[in-house]
C-alpha cells in the first residue's frame, strides 16, 4: 500500500489532461527535475533530470546519464479520458440554462447521468504583455446531466440508445442565473473580458475511494489511464537515479489517445522522437551513436486492460483470464494493435521475474475486436522494441472505474525494475542483462 495515497492524489488532481500534466510536473520538480521549454535552447548536464511539455497536456521527463547514451528505457502512458467537451456555455431550453457539449472518445454514456459534475480545463487569458494559459477548476458541485424519468420512457431498462445531442446535455441552472463565464473569471481572479478562449470539459465529482472487505479494490474516475501514468512515474522517480550509467531513462504521458493520438501532442506526433533527438544533439552524440542507442532501447506502452468481469465472463478469452489483483498485464494482438511480440514480451517477463512481480496475459476473444493504444502509433516515428502493458480494471470508459490496490503496487515495482536493469542488445534478438 506504499504508493496508494500518492496514486489517489494523482487521480484527484488529474481532472483534465492539463491538470494531470501540472501535477506530474510538480512531482518532477519536487524530485529535482528542471523544466525546459520546446522553444528554448537546451543545455543539458550529465546526472541531472529535465522535463518538457507540449500543449500543456503532454509531458516528457528524462535524466541525462553520466556517460555516453548507450540506450533508452522509456514508458509511455496517456493523460486523457473519455468525457464531454464544452462548446457553448449558455443555451436556454424549457426555462433552464444548459451547457452545449460533445463527446470526447468512446464512453459509457449512461454512467454520466444523475451525478454531480463540474467544469475544469484551460483558459487563455489576456495579460499586459500578451496571453497566457491558466488552469481552472470550479471546485463545487455545479451541474448535472438529468435522466428522463422512467414514466416517460418505460422501455429504458430494455435498452436505450443514447443520443448525445438530446440525452447528454448538462443542466447548468434556471434561466437568468449567473453565467459560467462569470464563475470562471471569479475563480481565476480576472475580468470576464480578459478570457479570450477556453478548453473546458465536464468533470465528475466522485473522489477515489477504497472498496471491498479489506479495501482490496478502489473506485475512481480516470483510472484509465492515470493509474498507469502515475505508477510508471513513481517507478521512474524511484529508479531513474540508479539506472545503468549509460542508459537514458525517459517517462512520457501523452494526450489524445482516446481520439486516435493524431495531434501534435499525441502518440502519432513526433514529440517523443523530437525530444530524444534534441537530447542527443545537446549532449552531443554522432548520428551513428544515436541510431545505436535506439537499437539498444525498449519502450513500455502502459495503458490499462480489461479484467474478467464477474457478471460477463463470456466476454473474455477463456484461455487468458485476467484477474483483479493478479498483477501487471502484458497485452498481445495478432494484428499488432498491441506491439508486444516474443522478444519484447520475454524481456518484460524476465524483468518482472527478477522483481517477483506477477504477469498476466491479455488477449481479446478471437471474435471480438479490441482497440489500439500508444505503442503501435508511437512506432511510426520511433523504431524500437515495444511491449504493451497495463493494469486490470472493470468499467473501462465509464465515468467511474474499478481496479485493485495490489496491481498498482505491482506496476510501480515492475517499472522501477525496468529502469534499473542493465539491458544490452548483443544482436538482433539477443540480449544480455548484465
Amino acid at each position: 500500500m506504499q504508493h496508494l495515497q500518492s496514486l489517489f492524489d494523482f487521480l484527484r488532481a488529474g481532472i483534465t489532461p492539463f491538470h494531470a500534466v501540472a501535477h506530474a510536473a510538480a512531482l518532477l520538480e519536487a524530485a529535482g527535475f528542471v523544466r525546459v521549454e520546446d522553444a528554448d535552447y537546451w543545455v543539458l548536464e550529465p546526472g541531472k533530470g529535465y522535463y518538457t511539455t507540449r500543449n500543456n497536456s503532454s509531458i516528457i521527463a528524462w535524466r541525462i546519464p553520466e556517460h555516453a547514451i548507450g540506450g533508452w528505457r522509456l514508458t509511455a502512458s496517456h493523460s486523457d479520458s473519455p468525457g464531454w467537451r464544452i462548446k457553448n456555455t449558455a443555451v436556454s431550453s424549457q426555462g433552464c440554462v444548459r451547457l452545449n457539449v460533445e463527446g470526447y472518445g468512446g464512453m459509457n454514456m449512461a454512467s454520466w447521468l444523475d451525478r454531480p459534475l463540474t467544469v475544469a480545463g484551460r483558459v487563455m487569458v489576456r495579460e499586459d504583455a500578451g496571453i497566457r494559459a491558466r488552469l481552472v477548476s470550479i471546485d463545487r458541485d455545479l451541474l448535472v446531466i438529468p435522466s428522463l424519468a422512467i414514466h416517460m420512457d418505460r422501455a429504458v431498462n430494455d435498452g436505450h440508445k443514447y443520443n448525445p445531442q438530446i440525452d447528454m446535455q448538462p443542466l447548468y441552472g434556471p434561466e437568468g442565473c449567473r453565467s459560467l463565464d462569470s464563475l470562471l473569471a471569479e475563480t481565476l481572479g480576472v475580468a470576464e473580458d480578459a478570457i479570450l478562449d477556453r478548453d473546458l470539459m465536464l468533470v465528475t465529482r466522485q473522489q477515489p475511494t477504497r472498496i471491498g472487505p479489506e479495501g482490496e479494490l478502489f473506485l475512481s474516475p480516470r483510472i484509465d489511464d492515470l493509474e498507469c501514468a502515475a505508477t510508471t512515474l513513481f517507478g521512474f522517480l524511484e529508479a531513474s537515479a540508479e539506472t545503468d550509467s549509460a542508459c537514458g531513462p525517459v517517462w512520457a504521458m501523452l494526450d489524445n489517445e482516446e481520439v486516435g493520438s493524431g495531434t501534435r501532442q499525441g502518440a502519432q506526433s513526433t514529440f517523443l522522437r523530437d525530444t530524444l533527438d534534441r537530447i542527443m544533439e545537446a549532449v552531443p552524440h554522432s548520428a551513428q551513436a544515436a541510431q545505436r542507442a535506439l537499437a539498444n532501447s525498449l519502450l513500455l506502452s502502459a495503458d490499462n486492460a480489461h479484467a474478467n468481469h464477474p457478471n460477463f465472463g463470456e466476454k473474455a478469452d477463456p484461455a487468458n483470464p485476467v484477474r483483479l489483483g493478479g498483477g501487471v498485464v502484458l497485452k498481445v494482438n495478432a494484428s499488432q494493435k498491441y506491439t508486444t511480440n516474443a522478444l519484447s514480451g520475454a524481456l518484460f517477463r524476465e524483468i518482472c521475474r527478477r522483481e517477483q512481480v506477477p504477469v498476466q496475459l491479455f488477449a481479446n476473444r478471437a471474435d471480438l475486436p479490441g482497440g489500439s493504444t500508444l505503442g503501435n502509433l508511437q512506432s511510426h516515428t520511433l523504431p524500437i522494441p515495444m511491449a504493451d502493458i497495463g493494469l486490470p480494471q472493470l468499467g473501462m470508459h465509464s465515468a467511474v472505474e474499478t481496479a485493485a490496490v495490489a496491481d498498482a503496487e505491482a506496476m510501480v515495482k515492475a517499472v522501477a525494475g525496468f529502469y534499473r536493469i542493465h539491458l544490452r542488445a548483443l544482436g538482433d534478438g539477443w540480449y544480455d542483462f548484465g
